[in-house]
């Protein structure tokens, strides 16, 4: 077989295949069996259809079966001599297939790109991490208090921040109104129309109010948007939030604290593990972008728009649990491929940079590291880990694993060998 590989750029290689005329003939001849075995004609029984007139009526047949067999082995070797290891599905040009022939075409592949990794140790940053402060601390502990609040009925007008039970009459302009009862939301919280909100205000219980109201324009559903409407909106109840003190009886009531002080310093380890984690994430990131501006190098484009295609479908099945359907909105992916390209060549840049690391310096994972990460996804979805791990190997997450593990060492090398400056 003869393979001619040209480089088109940086990632783009163009491989010139011919396969010789007694490998297309034995292909041939293995198409002419396929199609042999299945072939019907009148006069004879399925199989039995003579060769000579199987060469007549079933001629595309046997081409395509050909095509589909013999084009992707001759691909596959052609790439396995060039050495080549392409990112993506070939674009295949100039195929000249024809029996008694040579097979010949022209394959059109992108590769990862080769990185001359410069000094990996002792790359400077500057990085200075932020530590918790007692304000921080005690911010957190407002929101723990918020989580523990409670809304107790109160015989007075709505106001911001009260609970409100509301019954409510809404429909657009032309359609048959819809009722509601029994509706609970806070008052301000943005989670109703920002005229029924208005209406609560101020009205007392029992008290009915009628406002006109308009469809957002970012509304879910496109063929309401800016739409008007009635709603008649009655109140049931008022509720208002009462927060607990910050006491040595609130933390007691946590259930696994005696006074205020353990729970502060409870809350402040917790935001010291925090912070550690986002100040290790934030320093490895610096030493990436510092690596990255030192080995510019191109990135496949089938990577960036896999990258980009992930992420859309990341965002479309956000959506479906949110209730949406994402085919009912308005998707311009130009503009949503524009807009995501920058990060996601980043992301893909990242990632052949970390590889690359992880290979000069040989750090792999180990099998007993594999099997520590397999046994800890296993806890967490509380199935056994062998089954886990024979899921993640059929589905090929098993080998993600494995590259977001190396990964990581590529990561922890980097931050031991950095110079890290405040």
């Amino acid at each position: 077989m003869k393979v001619a590989v040209e480089t088109l750029d940086g990632c783009r290689r163009r491989l010139a295949v011919e396969a010789p005329v007694e490998v297309v003939q034995r292909a041939w001849e293995r198409a002419y069996g396929r199609v042999q075995k299945h072939a019907r004609l009148p006069g004879f029984r399925r199989g039995h259809v003579p060769r000579a007139l199987v060469k007549l009526h079933f001629a595309d047949d046997v081409r395509r079966e050909v095509a589909e067999h013999l084009i992707p082995d001759v691909y596959r070797q052609a790439i396995a001599e060039a050495g080549l290891d392409p990112v993506d599905e070939p674009d295949l040009q100039e195929v000249r297939l024809e029996e008694g022939a040579p097979l010949s075409f022209v394959a059109v592949v992108e590769v990862k790109p080769t990185i001359a990794l410069g000094e990996l140790k002792g790359v400077e940053v500057q990085h200075a991490p932020r530590p918790v402060t007692d304000e921080e601390v005690e911010r957190a502990l407002e929101r723990l208090r918020e989580q523990h609040a409670e809304y107790r009925d109160v015989d007075r007008p709505a106001a911001e921040g009260d609970l409100v039970i509301v019954d409510y009459t809404a429909g657009l302009d032309g359609e048959t109104p819809r009722t509601r009862t029994g509706q609970a939301f806070v008052v301000g919280d943005g989670t109703v129309m920002p005229e029924v909100d208005a209406a609560v205000r101020g009205a007392a219980r029992g008290e009915e109010r009628e406002v006109r109201f308009t469809v957002p324009t970012d509304h879910p559903h496109e063929e309401v948007r800016g739409r008007t409407g009635t709603a008649r909106v009655r109140l049931v109840e008022v509720k208002e939030k009462v927060l607990p003190a910050l006491d040595d009886e609130f933390a007691r009531s946590l259930g696994q604290f005696d006074t205020l002080e353990a729970v502060r310093a409870e809350v402040r380890r917790q935001l010291e593990t925090a912070r550690a984690r986002e100040e290790r994430q934030a320093l490895e990131e610096k030493l990436v972008d510092a690596l990255l501006a030192r080995h510019p190098f191109e990135v496949p484009e089938a990577l960036v728009l896999r990258q980009i295609a992930h992420r859309v479908e990341h965002a479309r099945e956000s959506m479906r649990r949110q209730g949406l359907d994402p085919d009912r909105l308005p998707w311009d992916y130009d503009k949503i491929v524009a807009e995501l390209r920058p990060s996601a060549e980043r992301a893909v840049r990242r990632a052949l940079l970390l590889e690359a690391v992880a290979e000069r310096e040989g750090l792999e994972p180990t099998e007993a590291e594999l099997e520590a990460e397999v046994a800890r996804i296993a806890e967490a979805s509380q199935r056994p880990a062998p089954a886990i791990r024979r899921m993640m190997e059929k589905s090929g997450d098993l080998g993600a694993l494995r590259r977001r593990l190396r990964e990581r060492k590529a990561l922890e090398f980097l931050v031991e060998h950095a110079v890290v400056r405040a």
